[in-house]
């Protein structure tokens, strides 16, 4: 083992099981950052020197042998190597002088105005919107700089900055104000504003089914509730109460129809799609209160309380219009179902279970079951008649109410799961990894995570392994190398070598984050539900 010592600016080297001389270099050369070379003054130990001191160090015993090795070593000396590193930088906790900002940010944070940027250094980089492809921006430090130049003192910008933060409230506080106003103006003098974009989405799709299904249950429910006050019937009381449900609930969907056509807010960045899933839940819980609840608790009482029955004529004959008028609208809904899952490519069964579009789904369930309870009220009503025993009618209103509670129970299940975020089919997240998979520029993807947004949305996130070299062959394509290779033979000193790695260091970077974007376009084209794309560099 070696040992190695300093000492008065001299360096010596010992062997510890060989009593050896070595003759060392003449000087050893420290760099810093800044490349200015740095003498220790190390002098060179001649033979005799190296051998007198070894040999003190020895246990005193020469011979011949190792006379001649020391003759040995002294003919070839060991060269020691210094590796020259750069300075470390000390950044500290936080270090902002070059972080850049848009003028937007500019003028709202340091309270200047467009004029002031106007003499600042502009700098174009590499925009993060599709739409555009560089935007300006300017060094952080220099708007603070300028900042301090405009207001004086730091003490004065804060005050300018609470000045304009109490304005900005008392401006939403008006601008609320001066709405309500406008809504007040509008309920009395008519409005005359054109069609919004909002309303035409009742006369195509969803919002066609929901519409039709809103005006039918609330017909259903009016006849119904008359048959119901004129036998007084158990179970045409449970239907009754199932049509109000049905139109009280699809009124539900109609406003969560509406919610969902609301433009992204910084409050909500990705919109508000999910208020149909959030409405249907609603809805699931609201089938489950007012129908099923209402239906058993009127079953339960016929059966402890039983009383006869009036005729049943008049009941039959509402229960046919019902059975048509359901009918009707269940079609619609399975219409409307189908051609949006051949859209999708997806088979019936697979569009409902996943509840691509919960506002059909719920008509769909809603309507089924009614005409399945119109069926069972019927059966019970008639085995009443004959046999003139009530209770047949009251197990028909838990029939009813048991039928209710089990679209309830799905209905809550389907949208709860919409709503946590549930992963996309295994096909379609193998394609995505597939795609990403076949770039040259990327080595691997780990940590793969697609998540189902509602209404054909999906947001798609993994850890990218990027191959650094076809980055930098990609980047040094755009480039003159001839020029580059002069640029190379001009670097002599340190500080030249820094500035030439850092320029083509930070263009590496850029071009880095041109093949992220490049990515995350493709996965959007190639997947028109793919709507978000976070590619994370591992």
């Amino acid at each position: 083992g070696w040992q190695a010592s300093m000492k008065s600016g001299s360096l010596s080297y010992i062997l510890r099981c060989h009593r050896l001389p070595v003759q060392l270099m003449s000087q050893v050369r420290v760099y810093t950052s800044n490349g200015q070379k740095k003498d220790l003054g190390l002098e060179v130990k001649n033979g005799s020197a190296s051998e007198e001191t070894l040999h003190k160090v020895g246990t005193g015993r020469q011979d011949t042998t190792n006379t001649g090795q020391k003759q040995s070593f002294l003919k070839e000396p060991i060269q020691v190597k210094v590796k020259a590193v750069l300075k470390k930088r000390e950044y500290g906790p936080k270090y902002t002088q070059n972080n850049f900002i848009t003028g937007v940010r500019a003028i709202n944070e340091f309270c200047l105005k467009s004029s002031d940027l106007d003499q600042l250094r502009k700098i174009k980089r590499r925009s993060p919107h599709d739409d555009t492809e560089s935007f300006t921006v300017y060094l952080r430090s220099d708007v603070e700089a300028k900042s301090l130049e405009v207001w004086g003192s730091p003490e004065a910008l804060a005050r300018e900055r609470k000045r304009r933060k109490e304005a900005e409230i008392k401006y939403r506080e008006n601008l609320f104000r001066n709405q309500k106003l406008l809504r007040e103006y509008k309920e009395f003098f008519g409005n005359t504003k054109p069609r919004s974009s909002a309303a035409a989405m009742f006369f195509k799709g969803p919002g066609k089914v929901v519409m039709v299904a809103i005006c039918i249950n609330g017909l259903n429910f009016f006849f119904k509730l008359l048959a119901w006050v004129y036998t007084g019937s158990a179970s045409m009381f449970s239907e009754a109460i199932h049509s109000l449900a049905d139109t009280c609930n699809q009124a539900l969907l109609a406003l969560g129809i509406s919610q969902s056509a609301r433009t992204p807010d910084p409050s909500h960045p990705y919109g508000f799609t999910n208020m149909r899933y959030i409405a249907s839940l609603i809805s699931g819980v609201g089938i489950f209160m007012m129908g099923a609840g209402l239906s058993w608790y009127h079953g339960i009482m016929g059966l402890l309380h039983p009383h006869p029955i009036e005729s049943l004529l008049w009941a039959y004959c509402i229960l046919a219009g019902s059975l048509v008028s359901e009918g009707a609208t269940l079609l619609v809904a399975i219409n409307e179902i189908r051609r949006s899952a051949r859209a999708k490519g997806l088979s019936f069964y697979q569009y409902v279970v996943q509840s691509r579009d919960p506002s059909t789904n719920v008509v769909l369930l809603e309507d089924a079951a009614a005409v399945l309870s119109v069926a069972v009220a019927a059966t019970c009503m008639g085995l009443t008649s004959l046999t003139g025993n009530p209770y047949y009618d009251s197990l028909g209103s838990l029939g009813v109410g048991t039928l209710l509670g089990s679209v309830s129970a799905f209905l809550i299940y389907t949208n709860t799961e919409a709503l946590l975020g549930r992963s996309i089919q295994p096909e379609q997240l193998q394609r995505l990894t597939e795609l990403l998979e076949s770039d040259p520029v990327v080595r691997a993807i780990h940590d793969v995570k697609a998540t189902d947004m509602g209404m054909s949305k999906v947001r798609f996130k993994a850890e990218v392994d990027f191959d650094g070299r076809v980055v930098t062959r990609s980047y040094l394509e755009k480039q003159d190398i001839e020029q580059l290779l002069q640029e190379i033979q001009q670097v002599k000193t340190l500080e030249e070598l820094e500035a030439f790695m850092l320029k083509h260091g930070e263009n590496i970077v850029d071009t880095l984050g041109a093949e992220v974007d490049r990515l995350e376009k493709d996965l959007k084209q190639r997947n028109p539900d793919v709507r978000h794309v976070d590619l994370e560099i591992l």
